[in-house]
């Protein structure tokens, strides 16, 4: 049975409940995880969780290795990962402490390169048109609709890079986008866990009512930290009600995400970095 991913964000550094908890040091060619992994059972089901920012919040948003932490997760047989998020509301319908489950993403970070895991002789180009996993997605809404959680039916995620909120110029644009929330982590995530042939849904947990809204004050982190504090709990809530319901074995169409998407013939692959994407690339080529 593969073990179930979590990833917490702001506000979310351990699960509680964890059975059997153990913290373990994973190397990945792509250099360090933000922190060590925890692995246990939780809700009757393998997990491994890992916080985003590292315990005690150490690692800025731009300073995160998505590599390193969704290879990492991949190598201890992770094919799911559930994204817990904090995020500013860009539209007046998501208030504080309510749940999006977003279904979209646009990029608006400079880090492009640092999102995949291909290059050094391999070139590969997944499809991204859903970057989140319907399935999971829609475990996630009926768990958190069980939760009494005020839940969101999909919604666009706007990355940008940080660590700086908006200024009301760029928040004001972004409203008038259309975007629903912003955020600063997942985008990344979401693009190395379709190349890894993991399902990845995020849980965004609105904390604020970003600067577009000249109603509410200028988001600060004590504001965040508040709303973050009520979040985490309901976020566990919504979990323990999902994960029973993933699959035991990975049958999803996300989970095959690298069929045909390779384009480079197995005998030109290098061998350093074959080596490097083994967990990655599973029996790709053999």
């Amino acid at each position: 049975m593969n073990p179930i991913g979590i990833i917490g964000g702001s506000g979310l550094y351990n699960v509680e409940s964890f059975q059997n908890p153990k913290w373990v040091t994973v190397r990945t060619p792509f250099g360090a995880p933000s922190d060590k992994l925890l692995t246990g059972t939780f809700a009757g089901r393998p997990v491994v969780f890992l916080p985003r920012h590292g315990r005690g919040h150490r690692i800025l948003p731009s300073e995160l290795n998505h590599r390193a932490n969704i290879w990492a997760m991949r190598k201890l047989g992770v094919r799911w990962i559930l994204s817990v998020s904090a995020v500013g509301s860009l539209q007046r319908k998501h208030r504080p402490c309510d749940v999006v489950l977003v279904d979209q993403f646009v990029d608006r970070t400079k880090q492009s390169a640092a999102h995949t895991f291909f290059g050094n002789g391999i070139v590969a180009h997944v499809s991204l048109a859903h970057p989140i996993c319907q399935n999971l997605r829609a475990l996630l809404l009926a768990a958190a609709r069980k939760a009494g959680a005020r839940v969101h039916d999909g919604g666009i995620y706007l990355n940008m890079e940080g660590p700086a909120f908006s200024t009301r110029a760029e928040s004001l644009i972004h409203h008038r986008a259309g975007f629903d929330v912003v955020g600063m982590t997942n985008l990344g995530e979401a693009r190395c866990s379709r190349e890894a042939e993991i399902s990845y849904a995020t849980l965004a947990m609105v904390t604020d009512s970003d600067c577009w809204d000249a109603r509410h004050a200028a988001v600060t982190v004590e504001m965040v930290v508040d709303c973050l504090r009520r979040n985490a709990q309901r976020a566990q809530e919504i979990l323990e009600i999902a994960i029973p319901q993933i699959p035991e074995e990975p049958c999803w169409p996300s989970h095959r995400a690298l069929q045909g998407a390779i384009m480079t013939p197995p005998a030109l692959w290098p061998a350093r970095t074959r080596r490097a994407l083994a967990p990655i690339l599973g029996s790709q080529g053999r």
